[in-house]
């Protein structure tokens, strides 16, 4: 991967992204009952979507295709799952796990945007695609509904945490202010925005909610078609 756009702050981000997300794939195939390299292919297509996406519209190197420990952590992550029970990861922690994924993915992505010159606001969106784009691929791909279909914050998380970090960026060397300073505080506000989300069920208002008119003959609105 580029030396200049990397540090050892971006470095642990990345790898806790990938083995977060990775993790929720392998575990998406463990509950069908699917075979290892099933769990192996959602593990990695998971981990690395969104970076792969976020790497193509820069103008990058995909980044797992040049550093070796990438595949390495999502097949071994898929092996911590084929071994343990699906009971364990049940309940809101995995929840809380890849909300620490998303804000991690979300500051990488929209650091390394900067980094590669791209312009402030499409660099925070790669910060979002970084951070939600593997989870999509994993939903489409295992047939469920996507997760930012979901009522509760989850795509707003991201862009908050990718807000911050490309705006800190350009304020930072006015302020004195290091990047890691930068990128550590985005980090915090998303995850604790998504945290709150999870805890207190936080969603945004959908289209139609408290409009004057809808009948019965509108369009039924379900959890399931919510988009935050």
């Amino acid at each position: 991967m580029n030396e200049t756009v990397l540090t050892p702050i971006l470095d642990i981000l990345d790898i806790i992204g990938i083995a977060v997300f990775a993790l929720s794939g392998a575990l998406v195939a463990a509950k069908e009952r699917q075979t290892f390299v099933t769990m192996g292919f959602f593990a990695l297509v998971t981990g690395v979507g969104g970076g792969t996406v976020r790497d193509l519209l820069i103008d990058a190197p995909v980044f797992w295709i040049t550093d070796p420990w990438v595949a390495a952590v999502c097949l071994g992550t898929a092996l911590i799952a084929w071994f343990t029970p699906v009971r364990i990861w049940e309940g809101k922690l995995l929840d809380y796990a890849d909300g620490i994924g998303l804000a991690a993915y979300a500051v990488l992505g929209s650091a390394k945007a900067i980094a590669y010159g791209i312009p402030p606001v499409p660099a925070a969106l790669m910060g979002v695609i970084t951070g939600c784009v593997g989870g999509v691929i994993r939903d489409v791909v295992a047939g469920r509904p996507s997760i930012i279909m979901q009522p509760e914050l989850y795509v707003t998380a991201a862009a908050l945490t990718a807000t911050l970090t490309v705006a800190g960026m350009q304020v930072a060397p006015m302020l004195g202010l290091p990047d890691w300073a930068v990128w550590s505080m985005a980090f915090a506000c998303g995850f604790a925005l998504r945290a709150a989300a999870i805890r207190f069920e936080l969603g945004l208002p959908s289209y139609g909610d408290g409009k004057e008119g809808n009948t019965t003959e509108s369009t039924p609105r379900s959890s399931s078609t919510d988009q935050s």
